[in-house]
């Protein structure tokens, strides 16, 4: 037997229970009835896990939780909870517990928790940083960005719900995905969702599954996005925009970890990482009533924020030459690059779209360079949102911005490239959903399509 768990719990049918069930999964054990036996045990043994209830009769499991985070911080930690007590399993967490169970204990959701808890040991790459056959990689070597990467480290040792915040276009599912690459739950699915996009009467079944005959045109039984996710991880974009009723399903799927399908009469367990994001701020929705509280405390119990373009100015050169290699590799030329005046362009720019509109300006740009090599003449006009030299990196476009009025200047092409540009990042966001680009911008689909129309947008 090579893994060793230490069980951590006063009670001793609990104690029985947890030794018998880790002992068919071919786990060692040792067990303790307070903290005190359990720090003795700790600093004579080497431990690949530890589960502790939080009621002790000499303190607290957070203590234990906190304990090993500062002593033993390889030694992944998962606290059992009182069924129901949600700020109990929030507290642990934040402390840096690696998930919790709740009694009465579901011996199966224990085993996965357990599996997921070991490969951390034996699965995950020794040294920090990302995966070397990661697709997508967080571009930058800024003190900003360098931050923003220790985090993702940390984070995906973990199974707190983890919501991220940062503007539209940062990078926020890029994040989701390496702090998912990063952990035990790599070899299985990430399932990313904006929940912006998905039509409200659908957004059940799309979910949670349906039964074949649960409503009309339901003609077979279909698998929802949580059960498809199971064993991996479920990223829920634009969360903000849940409809309330759907909040409520949500919350519960993610207290109970299980789900039930529109027509089914009973629960199937999933299990699920859960990575939420927003550009909008989630405090404030949750005063506005537009998000309940409840699920608030419960998908922002670690928030990582994901620093905008114009915070870490230093990286656009390497992300510039990043995303014009990987341009030129989807489009079969040989090499693309971009002159030194054009790069000092760009780092002047505050970038409101962040990462996706520098990749957009620089494919736009790469169409019209001549041998491949963007020059200034072929930026689009970037004047509106110039920072002044000697600006500070925080500085934003929130003023008024300022139009340089050149002698061939026309509003009217000024106002359909301002136009084309929001219709574009609408269609991005949404993953080219036409119905909910058109929600987003606040108009009618038949005038949405008219303006794509005029507007020449593909």
């Amino acid at each position: 037997m090579g893994n060793k768990v230490l069980i951590v719990d006063d009670e001793p049918d609990i104690r029985e229970l947890l030794e018998i069930t880790l002992g068919r999964m071919d786990l060692d054990t040792a067990s303790a009835s307070d903290l005190a036996q359990a720090r003795s045990l700790l600093a004579g043994s080497d431990f690949h896990l530890c589960l502790t209830d939080m009621k002790l009769p000499d303190g607290n499991g957070i203590d234990l939780v906190r304990d090993i985070q500062n002593n033993y911080p390889n030694i992944p930690v998962a606290v059992i909870t009182a069924h129901g007590s949600t700020e109990t399993a929030i507290t642990a967490l934040k402390s840096g517990a690696f998930d919790f169970v709740s009694k009465p204990v579901d011996i199966r959701k224990l085993r996965e928790m357990v599996k997921t808890a070991l490969k951390l040991e034996h699965e995950l790459p020794a040294r920090p940083g990302e995966p070397e056959d990661m697709p997508l990689k967080l571009v930058g070597n800024s003190a900003q960005i360098t931050r923003l990467k220790e985090q993702i480290v940390k984070l995906a040792r973990s199974q707190a719900p983890v919501f991220i915040s940062g503007e539209s276009g940062s990078g926020k599912e890029l994040v989701a995905r390496s702090i998912h690459a990063q952990g035990p739950r790599r070899e299985n699915e990430f399932i990313a969702i904006n929940c912006g996009a998905i039509p409200s009467e659908l957004m059940e079944s799309e979910f949670f599954g349906h039964k074949k005959g649960s409503f009309t045109g339901a003609h077979s039984d279909k698998a929802g996005l949580f059960q498809a996710a199971s064993g991996g991880s479920l990223f829920l974009d634009e969360i903000a925009d849940l409809p309330l009723h759907m909040q409520v399903k949500l919350l519960r799927a993610i207290q109970e970890k299980s789900v039930r399908p529109v027509g089914s009469q009973t629960e199937e367990p999933v299990d699920v990482r859960l990575l939420s994001a927003t550009h909008k701020n989630l405090a404030e929705e949750v005063e506005k009533g537009n998000l309940r509280q409840d699920l608030y405390y419960r998908i922002n119990v670690i928030e990582l924020h994901v620093p905008s373009l114009r915070e870490r100015r230093n990286d656009i050169p390497l992300l510039a030459r990043h995303y014009l290699e990987l341009i030129a590799r989807e489009n079969g030329m040989p090499e693309a690059g971009i002159s030194e005046e054009a790069l000092g362009m760009l780092q002047n720019y505050s970038f409101p779209g962040n990462v996706r509109e520098l990749e957009n300006i620089l494919q736009r740009a790469l169409a019209m360079a001549e041998n491949n090599i963007i020059q200034v003449q072929d930026l689009p006009p970037l004047k509106n949102h110039i920072i002044e030299a000697g600006a500070p990196a925080s500085a934003t476009h929130e003023s008024q911005p300022m139009v340089t009025l050149a002698e061939d200047f026309s509003l009217e092409r000024h106002l359909e490239e301002i136009e084309r540009a929001a219709i574009e990042q609408a269609l991005e966001e949404t993953r080219w959903n036409k119905t909910a680009a058109a929600k987003k911008l606040g108009m009618s689909f038949r005038s949405f399509r008219y303006r794509l129309k005029k507007l020449g947008v593909d």
